[in-house]
Order: structure tokens, then sequence, then C-alpha cells
């Protein structure tokens, strides 16, 4: 009798042991798969005019430089906002603040669709561009401490392929959209789909299980100081300055390069070039592994050379090489975007989220710039002056990393 409930005992210990295992495959995959969501649903959104930049150019009769600002917004706005949310979802919780953002950011893009005016256009956008961070910083935070151990690069590989599909979808519907029915509906219907999006990763997204909130919110606001004046921190921050400074400095002014002679794309050929999204994030969800196995600094300087190298082949006047050229380029933007944002979990030391809300900050005034300082180079030597602006800062982030990451 002792045999057979030992038996008994050794077959409910194996059993619990695979509904256990079965359980957390299952939370696995639905994090990723909200991870996904909430990434895609906000990226539909935040870079959806730049292939509608000559399209606004004659529209408003403006200039590239001020067309560009609606690029630009987004980006400052959410520099501004990420130190604060990341604070507020070290006090609150993550889920909670990344559904919310996406809420929010769905009606602010169905109030762009209103703008009367080139200035409106770029009000509505810094509006919609205050809620980014939301999800952002907060994911990152997220990823850092509810991945299992060894897997966080892997994740954050999900996270920055829903951003590039997000990011790409909205660039070919705004591109498509307002070639067939003009630009407002287009705004009216990414808007609509980052409200599903939203609903979708409240059902979707497990609550974080590791983080435990409850802290005041003056109290989370005491480790900025201490990030700012951690290294390795500021050192990954200005990296991703970099990154994002001659990313938007690459896929905002590029499009009036192949909108002139001898290429002549509108619209929709424009957003249809971002295809080039999906080749890049495809490769960057097989680069995670790697990024996780040879480490940050190595995946990030390699990436590094192979952009360099992309940018350069768009200086031929032949549109398949240019296509493979940014193909590479978006792809070491992706893959250094996972390197940096690992990164930054890593070197925190506590509050992740607001240390990821930094990160967020310096990132995208990183974007804000790439959108306006090459306008400059652009009014001077066209897109030959841009591509040599955009060699020097991929030098600058690979010296960053070279002499001030770790492993």
């Amino acid at each position: 009798m002792m045999g057979i409930s030992k038996t008994l005992d050794n077959g409910d210990q194996r059993l619990a042991a695979t509904l256990s295992e079965r359980a957390g495959a299952f939370n696995r995959a639905a994090t990723l798969a909200g991870i996904f969501i909430a990434g895609f649903s906000t990226f539909i959104n935040l870079n959806a005019t730049q292939p509608l930049l000559p399209y606004f150019r004659h529209l408003f009769g403006s200039t590239e430089l001020m067309v560009s600002l609606t690029v630009s917004a987004p980006a400052l706005a959410i520099a501004l906002a990420a130190p604060l949310l990341g604070v507020a979802a070290d006090s609150v919780g993550r889920k909670q603040v990344i559904v919310a953002a996406i809420f929010c950011l769905s009606f602010a893009t169905l109030l762009a669709s209103c703008a009367s005016s080139l200035w409106g256009l770029i009000l509505y956008r810094f509006l919609q561009g205050l809620f980014i961070p939301g999800m952002i910083a907060v994911v990152m935070a997220y990823i850092s401490e509810e991945s299992p151990m060894g897997s966080v690069a892997q994740t954050m590989a999900v996270y920055v392929t829903g951003t590039v599909t997000g990011g790409f979808a909205g660039r070919l519907l705004a591109g498509l959209g307002t070639a067939q029915w003009g630009w407002r509906p287009c705004f009216v219907f990414l808007g609509g789909l980052t409200l599903l999006g939203a609903l979708t990763t409240q059902l979707v997204l497990p609550h974080e299980r590791v983080f435990a909130g409850g802290k005041k919110v003056s109290l989370t606001f005491e480790p900025l100081w201490a990030h700012l004046k951690n290294p390795q921190l500021l050192a990954t921050y200005a990296a991703g300055f970099n990154v994002l400074f001659y990313m938007v400095a690459t896929f905002t002014y590029v499009n009036f390069y192949l909108a002139a002679p001898p290429f002549g794309l509108g619209p929709a050929a424009l957003g249809e070039i971002f295809v080039v999204y999906l080749a890049g994030g495809l490769l960057t969800t097989f680069a995670g592994p790697l990024v996780d196995r040879f480490g940050y600094r190595r995946a990030l300087l390699r990436a590094i050379v192979g952009g360099g190298l992309g940018i350069l082949l768009t200086l031929f006047h032949c549109l398949p090489v240019d296509i493979l050229g940014l193909v590479l380029l978006a792809t070491s933007v992706f893959i250094c975007q996972t390197g940096a944002s690992s990164n930054v979990g890593k070197a925190a030391k506590g509050s992740r989220s607001s240390a990821a809300g930094l990160y967020v900050s310096f990132y995208y005034l990183g974007g804000a710039a790439g959108s306006i300082i090459p306008g400059f180079f652009w009014a001077r030597g066209g897109w030959p002056a841009c591509v040599g602006l955009i060699l020097c800062a991929q030098a600058i982030t690979a010296f960053i990393a070279l002499r001030f990451w770790k492993g």
C-alpha cells in the first residue's frame, strides 16, 4: 500500500510540475503577445506623417523644415513627458499606465484629424506624443522585471518588432490612404486601430508579478538624480540619443530625396518604401538571442558598421540599391535600440521605470533633433549633406559604446 501511495504521490508531483510548466509557457506567450500589441498600437501613430511630408509641403505651401515639425513635435513631447510617466509607473504600476496611455493616445489621434492648419496639426501631434512615453518607458521596465533570466534582450526584440511593424503599418496606411482619400480619414482610421489595440492589451497583457507598487510619488523622484550620476546610464542615454537622431534624420529627409527626380515617388509609393521596416524588424527578432549571447556593446558596434554601409548605399541613384541601404540601416537601428534599451535595465541600480523614462527622454530628444538639424544640412547640400551628418552621428555612437559601456 505504501508503494502504491508513493507512486500516486510521485504522479501527482509530475502532474503538478507539468501543469505549472504549461501555465508558465502560457503566461510567457501572453506576455510576448501583449508587449507586441502594445508596441504596434503605439507606433502606428508616431511617425505616420513621414511619407506625407512632400504632400504636406505642397498642401500647406511650406518648407521641408516646417513640415518636418509634424515628426519632431511628438518626439519632443515624448522627451518632456517620459521622466514624469516613468516616475508615475514606479508608484502606480506597470500595466495600468501602459493601457491608460494607449487609450489616451487613440483619442489624441482622432483629434489630429480635425486640424485646420499646419500649426494645428503640429499641436495635435505634440499632444499625441505626451501619451506615448506611458507605453514606451513602462514597457521597458516591465520587460526588465518580468522576463525570465537571460531572455531580456529576446523579449525586448519582440517589443522592438512590434514597434517596427506598427511603424511600418502606420506609414503604409498613411501613404496609401492619403493618395486615395486624403489625410484626415487616415488619422481617423489610425485612431480606431489604436483604440482596438488598447482594448486588446488590457485583455492579453498579464499583470506584473515582480513589481511591488505603493511608493509615494515624491520618493520616486529621488532616483532621477542618482540615474544622472550613473556613468553607465549616461553613456546609454547618449547612445540612445544618437541612434534615434540618425534614424529620424534618415527616414524623414529620404522622403524628399525620393520624391525628387530621378525617383519622383508620391505618397503611396513613399509609404510602400517603408516595407524596409518589416525586413529590419524580422532580422531584429532573430538577432535578439544573439544580443543576449554576445553582449550589448559588441552587438551595437557591429550593427553600426552595417548601418554605415547602408546609408552610403542610398547615395546611388538606383531605387533597388537605395532600398537595400535603407534595410541595412533600419536593421542596424533596431539592433542598436534592442541593445541600448536592454542595457538600461542592466545599468540601473533600482527604480528601473524612472531610469527607462530618462532613457526615453534622451532617446526622443535625439528624434526631435533628427528631424530639425538635418533640415539645415538639406538646405545647403541636399541628401549627400544629410548622409555626412548621419555618418558622424553613427561614429559618435560607436565611440560612446566602445569607451563607456561594459561587456
